[in-house]
């Protein structure tokens, strides 16, 4: 977490700072490349001051500019290989074939060879390719463990395309099994951002069904008919369906959303949904206490969901907490 006191040399003292953001260029590696830069300011002076971690940020963003123009994978999804196939980095370089601390330095920010960087996008892209990376050299593995761990990630990964979907009453029984003290309200919101992260992290919808950008919100409607004779008094809490066959990845998800999301008010998600693209986009000049029962695009719900998941750097479900927490300060 960034040090919000810095040491001001106008001022002589530390204090607090602030930071703007604008469009700069540098130089790398002979050619110019555009990206947004952050400068710090002294609170009391106004004056720039020097801040490492912003810095360091401002280089990663014009090497982030760099990958992009050359197809160089990013640095995010490079982090993200070790972590979903459970694997330490010293054993992911050797199955790659490469020497021990090759993929340690480009985990830490080294620029990877494009023939490197084009085998890492493949073993992000293709659970597959990396389990035969993990069967032909595990005997370069210095323990059984991490090869019996890595592979039974692997294998989970690859039961999510033979998997059935869960249906979306099932979702809703389940996350009734799990709150208490839902409301209609929030239960509508809860599936509208399952759906939403659900596609951010998978790249595919959970639900067949659409819903529509009503005037509190996003609506499933035969959801909400379900359940519209509580109005807004909690509804009642149900045992927990049978999941047995729901993917570990899917239901990580569901209990995040559930965790981070489901603890606010149906009102304070309406006001969330209120300020998001998908519901604003659908409704466009519609007066805000007009109903209307337009479907809200689930593309329109996924490409949202997708750039939150970039924006906030998000490698994992849980990750979802940063989002809910940014929204709620913010209301």
């Amino acid at each position: 977490m960034m040090n919000k006191i810095v040491f001001c040399p106008e001022c002589r003292k530390d204090l607090k700072f602030s930071v703007k953001e604008k469009v700069d260029s540098a130089e790398l590696r002979g050619e110019i490349y555009e990206f947004t830069s952050k400068t710090a300011y002294c609170d009391e002076c106004g004056s720039e001051v020097y801040v490492p971690e912003i810095e360091d940020e401002n280089l990663k963003a014009l090497y982030d500019a760099y990958r992009q123009k050359h197809g160089i994978i990013s640095l995010e999804d490079i982090r993200t290989i070790p972590e979903k196939y459970n694997i330490g980095k010293r054993p992911l370089s050797l199955l790659l074939g490469w020497g021990e601390q090759t993929f340690s330095r480009y985990y830490e920010g080294d620029m990877p060879a494009k023939q490197y960087s084009e085998k890492l996008k493949q073993v992000l892209a293709d659970p597959n390719y990396y389990l035969s990376l993990l069967e032909s050299g595990k005997e370069n593995l210095k323990s059984d463990k991490a090869y019996e761990k890595s592979k039974a990630v692997t294998n989970s990964l690859l039961n999510i395309s033979f998997s059935p979907l869960p249906t979306l009453e099932l979702v809703v029984d389940y996350v009734l099994s799990q709150c208490q003290d839902i409301t209609n309200l929030s239960l509508q919101k809860s599936l509208y951002y399952i759906q939403g992260f659900y596609y951010a992290f998978f790249g595919s919808f959970l639900f067949e069904e659409d819903c529509e950008a009503w005037v509190h919100g996003p609506v499933y409607r035969d959801i909400y008919k379900r359940f519209s004779g509580y109005c807004y008094n909690p509804i009642d809490t149900v045992a927990e369906p049978d999941i047995s066959n729901m993917p570990v990845e899917e239901k990580v998800l569901l209990d995040s959303v559930i965790k981070h999301l489901c603890c606010y008010s149906g009102k304070t998600l309406e006001s969330f949904t209120h300020v998001e693209t998908p519901w604003i986009s659908t409704r466009g000049n519609l007066p805000a206490e007009v109903s209307t029962d337009r479907i809200i695009p689930k593309q329109i719900i996924g490409d949202y969901f997708s750039s939150v998941k970039d924006k906030y750097r998000m490698l994992t479900p849980v990750n979802i907490k940063d989002y809910a927490q940014d929204m709620f300060s913010k209301l």
